[in-house]
């Protein structure tokens, strides 16, 4: 069937055309040739205007038809010399199309409404924008009526940044904690303190420049890269403090540890990071849901 909604007698009404798909075929038409006939001789046109006296009146050409079932003698076209009409390959009823699915809320019926964000616009933001509008809308709601969130993705990306920073704070305080037992460098220990926080920041600022948001792929690939991160502080700080050891001043200590460390720190992050790399050649949805994770790592 095909459904128009048209105005008739100042009401707008739901007309249903049931249609026979043989006869449809056996025509030559398609429920698309119905529907552009429905529209077509089911308007109001303005077609002049008439002065008379010093008013000046606009005169409109109505083709509504009064009731639903004279639409039944719609032409559609000529077929073999003769006008084929609505009732010869259907039959036009006010109704509407079958119902295929249905909505509860706490058992009871409900009318469904989806607020989708667009391209790279913030989830939180839009979140917090409805629920604002929401308090207006709630207002001017007739009485009875419930306006409830069944559904709210910003938990799940709240939830997200929260495990992020978490991961971050835990692996610091241990990192922290750890160097402070086994080095006793109170130096060493504000340093890993100070470097996870600042690559996480880099990160989101080279994951902004390359056009990624924070999303709860981006925020996976950053709590799980934090692992790498302390290791890597780990192994260079802890290089550093050797050299310092060895009685060099603090300046070299730092340059000499830092490039004793560099290419084997390099080798095994990129020996870790290289498990993303066949990510890049996904292809599809999968492509748009992976690439930020790895990115991010």
């Amino acid at each position: 069937g095909t459904t128009l909604t048209a105005p008739y007698g100042g009401k707008v009404r739901q007309v249903m055309v049931d249609l026979d798909p043989e006869l449809l075929q056996a025509k030559g038409l398609s429920a698309q040739d119905i529907n552009l006939t429905m529209l077509a001789q089911n308007i109001t046109t303005p077609t002049g205007d008439a002065k008379i006296g010093t008013l000046d009146y606009r005169v409109n050409m109505n083709n509504v038809p009064d009731f639903i079932e004279a639409m039944n003698d719609f032409p559609i076209k000529l077929v073999d010399g003769t006008t084929l009409f609505i009732r010869d390959i259907g039959h036009a009823h006010d109704g509407y199309a079958p119902q295929t699915n249905i909505v509860r809320d706490k058992g009871g019926h409900a009318v469904l409404l989806s607020v989708l964000k667009n391209g790279a616009e913030s989830t939180l933001q839009i979140i917090n924008s409805v629920k604002e509008m929401l308090v207006r809308i709630r207002k001017a709601a007739p009485e009875g009526m419930n306006i409830n969130l069944l559904f709210d993705q910003s938990l799940f990306v709240r939830a997200a940044i929260f495990g992020v920073i978490e991961e971050g704070l835990l692996a610091a305080l241990l990192t922290g904690a750890m160097i402070l037992m086994f080095l006793g460098s109170i130096r060493s220990t504000f340093t890993v303190w100070v470097s996870i926080p600042l690559s996480i920041m880099t990160s989101i600022i080279f994951l902004s420049l390359i056009g990624q948001t924070l999303n709860l792929m981006t925020l996976g690939g950053l709590a799980l890269a934090i692992g790498i991160l302390v290791d890597d502080a780990t192994v260079a700080v802890e290089n550093i403090h050797r050299n310092i050891a060895l009685g060099k001043p603090l300046k070299q200590a730092v340059l000499d540890g830092s490039y004793q460390v560099t290419i084997p720190a390099f080798v095994s992050t990129l020996a870790i990071c290289i498990v993303f790399l066949p990510v890049t050649l996904l292809i599809g949805p999968a492509k748009f849901l992976f690439i930020p994770f790895a990115e991010a790592v």
